[in-house]
């Protein structure tokens, strides 16, 4: 009969054969290369045994099979597709399982490791790191990775638009001389592959007139899969120079809704304290946001102000008004999830939101639906509460957008983290909230003249203008601010900056056409 022993084998044993790390195992695994260990342990009376990993013989087989195909020059994701998923091994029962006897011995850790005692930060990751937008725009990253992988400095432009990830990459010594310059550039288009489509990547991407770049990259998407679903998904690359002792890195791609973060690890350091600082996903954002530098961006900004606010807060309980308007936050979050707009400052009960350039998406169109959007939402709201309270308020949202070009950062404490946009455009915005009255939606004449002419037209704007005949509606039109209020009214003074304004109000918007 054959026993347990026979039919498994441990992850030592694997790393012993086939010459491999603990990390470069752990990425096997990952990849489907190998199938999860089962793992064993028996609890004694002095206490518990450590738990060990055994895998099915054939998995030194696959790793037999791994190193050949490696030595022909197969990048590792070719590898994976030529080898497919590999299967568990049966369940085999504890009681003939071989058991640990002792602990296995503790990775070795240098004496003067910055991570020793404490867990790895953001600022203690000793490989390159990065982080880019949904652009691919470089919006972080370390020293290392200026000085191992590209070819500039960190005084990088302080405009968004003038880091774009792939025309660096492609533009550095030591990426383009790498052996793994292939899989470098594959891993990355896959990444981008999952929002940016072809046009957007290859108009993004102009690479200052150098036309082999342009048709590489246009190549490579081409022939790459988008990488599928998934919060993290990782590589291996040589980053030696062609020809040179190999030097591999294991990649790692988290995903987040504010960016795709890239972090390297030698592979012949296990990477476990790395791995584990990705684990942490609300602190590695949180830090990521920190250290992400203030630049200028186009972006659109949102201001809605609950209307009738002192009054509804005079008339209500204070719990039941903190519950009303954490109420109203809590409905808008996926709205604003929805059509890619970020938090800005909260004042009282008035929302700041901020829309900046999608690869996939005008951000001004975003910011026009997410504002019809907020505006059902908040009438669904106000039916419930009018229906529990048996109260007549009206729960209202005034809206006010404008579009421009600022600068866009952050103000921080150690615990908290608050975005924020520098420049007029916030003012402005703020400003038409204060115009809009009764759940209006006044955007600027320049905001809705940068639309394309097909979302243009999905756009029902005018003015409203009082006639003999009674109030009337005169459609695709735009007046200064001036010519909306009544200026000698003292109270219509904090509207004297933008007197001059061309705005209009936003009716609705239509679905776009089905193709």
């Amino acid at each position: 009969m054959t026993t347990a022993r026979q039919e498994l084998v441990t992850s030592k044993e694997i790393m012993a054969v086939a010459g491999i790390s603990r990390a470069t195992l752990n990425n096997y695994i990952r990849m489907g290369l190998l199938p999860r260990p089962l793992t064993a342990s028996k609890s004694s009376s002095v206490g518990t045994t450590p738990r060990i990993g055994y895998f099915p013989a054939s998995a030194l087989d696959v790793m037999e099979r791994v190193k050949e195909l490696k030595k022909e020059g197969n990048s590792m994701t070719r590898i994976v597709s030529m080898i497919g998923p590999q299967k568990a091994a049966e369940e085999v029962p504890l009681a003939t399982a071989p058991m640990a006897t002792e602990a296995p011995p503790p990775l070795a850790t240098p004496a003067n490791a910055p991570w020793q005692g404490m867990r790895l930060t953001i600022d203690q990751i000793d490989g390159p790191a990065y982080m880019v937008n949904g652009r691919f725009e470089l919006e972080w990253a370390n020293d290392a990775a200026f000085a191992e992988l590209f070819n500039h400095g960190p005084d990088i432009s302080n405009e968004i638009t003038e880091r774009k990830f792939f025309n660096m990459a492609l533009a550095a010594p030591v990426i383009a001389g790498a052996d793994g310059f292939e899989e470098f550039l594959r891993f990355h288009v896959a990444i981008a592959k999952r929002r940016l489509a072809r046009s957007g990547l290859m108009d993004m991407d102009g690479f200052d007139g150098d036309f082999r770049h342009t048709e590489l990259l246009a190549r490579v998407y081409d022939e790459t899969p988008a990488q599928s679903g998934g919060m993290l998904v990782h590589t291996q690359i040589n980053l030696a120079p062609r020809g040179e002792p190999e030097r591999w890195y294991a990649v790692h791609a988290s995903f987040f809704r504010e960016g795709i973060f890239f972090a390297y690890s030698p592979m012949d350091d296990a990477g476990e304290e790395l791995m584990s600082l990705l684990a942490r996903r609300d602190i590695v954002i949180r830090d990521l946001l920190k250290k992400r530098r203030p630049y200028l961006t186009d972006l659109a900004v949102l201001v809605a102000d609950l209307q009738n606010s002192v009054r509804i807060c005079a008339e209500l309980p204070p719990e039941e008004y903190f519950l009303l308007v954490n109420e109203i936050w809590g409905a808008m979050e996926p709205i604003l999830r929805r059509h890619f707009g970020t938090h800005g400052k909260h004042v009282g009960d008035g929302m700041v939101s901020y829309f900046f350039p999608q690869p996939d998406s005008n951000y001004l169109l975003n910011a026009l639906s997410c504002a019809r959007a907020m505006r059902a939402e908040i009438a669904e709201i106000s039916k419930r509460w009018r229906g529990d309270k048996n109260w007549l308020n009206e729960l209202i949202l005034n809206i006010g957008i404008h579009e421009g070009q600022e600068w866009f950062g952050t103000f921080q404490t150690p615990t908290h983290v608050e975005f924020t946009v520098l420049g007029d455009t916030i003012n402005m915005a703020a400003r038409l909230s204060d115009l809009a009255r009764d759940g209006e939606i006044w955007s600027t004449k320049s905001l809705i003249g940068k639309l394309a002419a097909s979302e243009r037209e999905r756009v029902q704007y005018g003015i409203r203008r009082a006639t003999e005949e009674g109030p009337v509606v005169v459609q695709k039109t735009f007046s200064r601010v001036s010519n909306l209020i009544d200026t000698a009214d003292i109270t219509q003074t904090k509207f004297a900056d933008i007197a001059t304004l061309a705005v209009t109000e936003v009716f609705d918007i239509a679905e776009p056409a089905e193709r």
